[in-house]
């Protein structure tokens, strides 16, 4: 998102969330005839989260070939609207008018995605300020949102800032999987926000990695990196950028087309993440109006292959569609995860320690930091590099 977004522990959430705790262990094996030490009673177990044999779950494929679609649009910042109402109802009523265009245009799409901000574009202010600028989920966008769905038969995929009652005092940065039948198939948290990226001012949202032991406890170990299972292939979404980590923990979760939402991303890393990755990706960005400072950073969305070649892209910051074909059937036939160096690199990772701890914003709502100013001192009272 950008809203962009990091946080840290003793080593990478990704590796060790996703890689290391399947592979029994890094460095130095234990001798064959050493057993392993007894589960206590009061350890919950861990489930799988990546099979040893590069295998991954799935479920039958409908069809052999899927129609992505790409909507890339400008936004009505809902803090500069005649009000949130008025704001909300122009965007859901641009979502709708473009879903219903790319459904009734060229082929017929099993994937819809739009960008990171649709429904509220970006806001400014403090936290109290900008939490008034979030949206619930489920709430009346996604209801009216899964009507198009429902009546397109495909998944609409779209990003937002949201707020949650389990939540108090958080700005959550989602992005929401609406299904053929209407319904709210999966939310994907964002995994973490790029850190020191301005100095002095740092991303106020929440991630997983924020506020990661409450999470797990709430949801699991496995929504950490979901990937959604469906009849066309395997999918998560995110608005992470520039975090190779990440992705490989999507990927060896199993997915096979990686959807992305992030405003001021850049071409090459949705490219090299899917060439590294061996999965499609697409990205959709938000455009700009065309006399502003950030023109230059709007549109440019791109659907890529698992080489990083370019299926189709808008290279403009216009209101548009793009549109490519996945061969997914061909694609999964015979397909392992990557295969990465966990083993290799094992022994480095182990001693990195990350800037800032995981749990950073794991605090009451009156102290959570406003504004982005707040947000970097207490990075910076968070800090293991800097104390």
């Amino acid at each position: 998102m950008n809203e962009t977004g990091v946080g840290g522990s003793a080593v990478p959430v990704a590796l060790v969330g996703a890689v290391l705790a399947v592979l029994a262990g890094c460095g130095e094996q234990p001798a064959s005839n050493v057993p392993p030490p007894a589960a206590t009673s009061d350890a919950p177990a861990v489930p799988e989260l990546v099979r040893a044999d590069g295998s991954y779950p799935v479920v039958p494929l409908e069809k052999d070939v899927v129609v992505v679609k790409v909507i890339q649009n400008g936004v009505t910042n809902l803090q500069e609207a005649e009000s949130i109402e008025a704001g909300l109802e122009i965007n859901l009523n641009t979502m709708v008018r473009l879903s219903e265009q790319a459904c009734s245009e060229g082929k017929k799409p099993d994937f819809l995605l739009f960008n990171e901000f649709p429904l509220t574009g970006y806001s400014t202010g403090t936290r109290e300020e900008k939490l008034q600028f979030t949206i619930q989920i489920p709430g009346p966008e996604t209801a009216r949102l899964g009507e198009v769905a429902r009546e397109c038969d495909t998944y609409i995929i779209f990003g937002s800032y949201a707020s949650d009652a389990e939540w108090p005092g958080h700005i959550l940065s989602i992005n929401t999987v609406m299904g053929r039948d209407g319904k709210v198939k999966e939310t994907f948290w964002k995994t973490r926000n790029i850190k020191r990226l301005t100095p002095g001012a740092e991303i106020p949202t929440t991630t997983i990695e924020s506020v990661r032991a409450r999470y797990r406890a709430r949801y699991g170990i496995e929504a950490e990196f979901p990937v959604l299972r469906t009849e066309f292939g395997n999918i998560a979404v995110s608005t992470v950028q520039l975090d190779p980590f990440v992705f490989a923990a999507f990927a060896m979760r199993g997915t096979e087309i990686m959807f992305r939402t992030a405003t001021l991303f850049s071409t090459e890393d949705v490219r090299a993440t899917a060439f590294y990755h061996n999965f499609y990706s697409a990205m959709s960005n938000i455009t700009f109006p065309p006399d502003s400072e950030a023109a230059p950073f709007g549109g440019r969305s791109l659907i890529v292959d698992p080489r990083g070649q370019i299926l189709a892209e808008d290279p403009t910051n216009n209101e548009g569609i793009i549109e490519a074909e996945i061969p997914i059937g061909e694609f999964r036939k015979n397909r392992r995860i990557p295969r990465y160096p966990v083993e290799v690199v094992a022994p480095v990772f182990e001693q990195y320690q990350q800037e800032v701890p995981l749990n950073h914003m794991d605090m009451p709502p009156a102290d959570m930091p406003q504004t982005r100013e707040d947000m970097s001192a207490l990075l910076d009272r968070e800090s293991r590099w800097l104390n």
